[in-house]
């Protein structure tokens, strides 16, 4: 009796594989909201992200990365780089053209980084003429016309001075200058969220918003600016009959790095803070988002709060807090902070919310004797309103690791059963060849062969029900305990004579 069993069997082990990927811990970012200047705040939320990162289980984009990321700034001042410009044409003029260029390439990358303005702008025009001069003596002439070409596509009227430029160049500066007039343009349309912005095209001002500019097509560094508020630095691609771009620099300049990533948030708008969390998550793609804050009531005590954020989903996941006074959070009560925002779990020192009122300790009018002892030391609030004690979904999660746990365990015995069956169908072909590719009754080796793999057959139909079963049970479990509301998932189990299969249909 051959045995075939179904491909299920590994599909279910992928499944398992996925399932178990899923405790990885998620890629996080800290932020604090409030005032940015506030001394206290930062200090506070860069203790709470240092105990955070001591943790090695623990992914979180790191306060520099976030500053590289949104607002990356020159190593050099603009004194530095003027200097690396004139030492890179003295390297031109004494015919070190490779080093030249090396010097330039690496200005160009920092001057990027400076603050948009005039000053910018003549540091970046020097650089790519000097650039286009040094090109053209290594005979790239194409390269050398495209670094002339980023001055003269903001600055058509760009005049190079006779002193310093030989009449081929000028004469071929001039030959560039009639052919870019008649490119075809491109209509960059620029609105902003804050009226009247300044714009910056590679640090240039070229105007305010709402602003149409007709530039000739390409890629071109945008910066907005309104007083004190920036945005972050972009890439615009300049194509077809018209860009359009609408800039949120309401939104992009609340967000600062420094001295701690930070979202400004003056008003207490706090449904605008958690929409501006979720979409700076969203920006440096990370999976979640902890905001950290202080909370300041009319009455009672200083709290420092953490909410976590889904950034896929933008729902609230948890909230906690403990009181806390001077600029010193205490760190046994960050360090209980930590393992609730992380694994949602109470440590026996702290107090989950009350769910009879649903509000946050720190929350103005929040009812004080409902039940929760708001008078402990370090006191922690679940956004979900659970209770102290383990809640149905922390049971529900334990139950999907043991119910998967079983499930493993049935299919690697299943497939321990096929590889002892296997040597039992070898055995009963051979006895078949024996006796001319029949069964005879009277050959007891090979009935007891037959018997013992009908034997294995069914304990192996078994183990995969049972463990495909358990397996599925598992994953739904796990979805149902899951903060977020689990998508609809459907079930199937069949099984036969000759195996057995499961499936799992559904999001996950």
């Amino acid at each position: 009796m051959p045995f075939h069993p179904k491909p299920s069997a590994f599909a279910l082990m992928l499944c398992l594989i996925c399932a178990s990927a899923l405790g990885a811990a998620p890629h996080r970012l800290v932020l604090s909201s409030g005032d940015c200047r506030d001394a206290e705040l930062n200090g506070q939320s860069k203790a709470f992200y240092d105990a955070l990162r001591a943790r090695p289980e623990q992914r979180v984009l790191s306060a520099p990365e976030f500053a590289e990321r949104l607002f990356p700034a020159s190593s050099r001042s603009f004194e530095d780089l003027q200097r690396q410009l004139d030492a890179a044409q003295d390297q031109f003029y004494e015919g070190r053209n490779a080093r030249a260029a090396q010097l330039l390439d690496d200005a160009l990358r920092d001057i990027r980084r400076l603050p948009p303005g005039e000053p910018r702008w003549k540091l970046f025009a020097h650089a790519q003429l000097l650039h286009g001069l040094n090109l053209r003596a290594l005979g790239k002439t194409k390269d050398s016309d495209a670094a002339f070409l980023q001055v003269l596509r903001l600055q058509p009227k760009y005049q190079l001075d006779p002193d310093q430029y030989a009449p081929s160049i000028r004469q071929a500066f001039e030959k560039l200058r009639r052919d870019l007039a008649r490119t075809p343009k491109v209509k960059l349309s620029l609105k902003s969220t804050l009226p009247t912005s300044d714009v910056y095209l590679e640090g240039l001002g070229v105007g305010q918003t709402p602003l149409t500019l007709e530039l000739p097509a390409g890629a071109y560094e945008l910066t907005m600016v309104k007083g004190d508020v920036v945005s972050f630095p972009r890439q615009v691609q300049a194509q077809g009959a018209d860009t359009p771009l609408l800039v949120d620099l309401a939104y992009e300049g609340s967000v600062t790095a420094a001295p701690f990533p930070c979202l400004s948030a003056a008003d207490g708008n706090e449904e605008r803070t958690w929409s501006h969390a979720v979409r700076l998550g969203g920006t440096l793609g990370v999976e979640e988002v902890i905001v950290v804050r202080l909370e300041r009531p009319s009455s009672g005590p200083k709290w420092f709060a953490a909410t976590v954020l889904n950034v896929d989903g933008g729902q609230k996941l948890r909230e906690g807090g403990f009181k806390t006074q001077g600029l010193d959070a205490p760190g046994e009560a960050l360090s209980a902070l930590v393992d609730f925002v992380t694994t949602g779990r109470s440590p026996s020192n702290l107090v989950v919310m009350n769910s009879a009122n649903g509000k946050a300790p720190w929350d103005a009018g929040s009812a004080r004797g409902t039940g929760a002892d708001l008078t402990a030391p370090n006191l922690v609030s679940e956004a979900d309103g659970s209770s102290g004690a383990a809640s149905p979904r922390s049971g529900l999660r334990t139950a999907s690791y043991v119910a998967v746990g079983a499930g493993v365990a049935a299919l690697g015995g299943a497939g321990v059963v096929r590889l002892l069956a296997q040597k039992d169908l070898n055995g009963l072909e051979d006895r078949r060849a024996a006796n001319g590719g029949q069964l005879v009754s009277s050959d007891t080796q090979a009935v007891a062969l037959r018997d013992s793999l009908v034997g294995k057959s069914n304990l192996m139909t078994g183990l995969l029900v049972g463990g495909g079963a358990a397996v599925v049970t598992g994953a739904v479990l796990y979805l149902v305990s899951s903060p977020s509301k689990p998508a609809p998932v459907t079930l199937g189990v069949t099984a036969d004579g000759t195996g057995a299969a499961a499936s799992v249909s559904g999001s996950f």
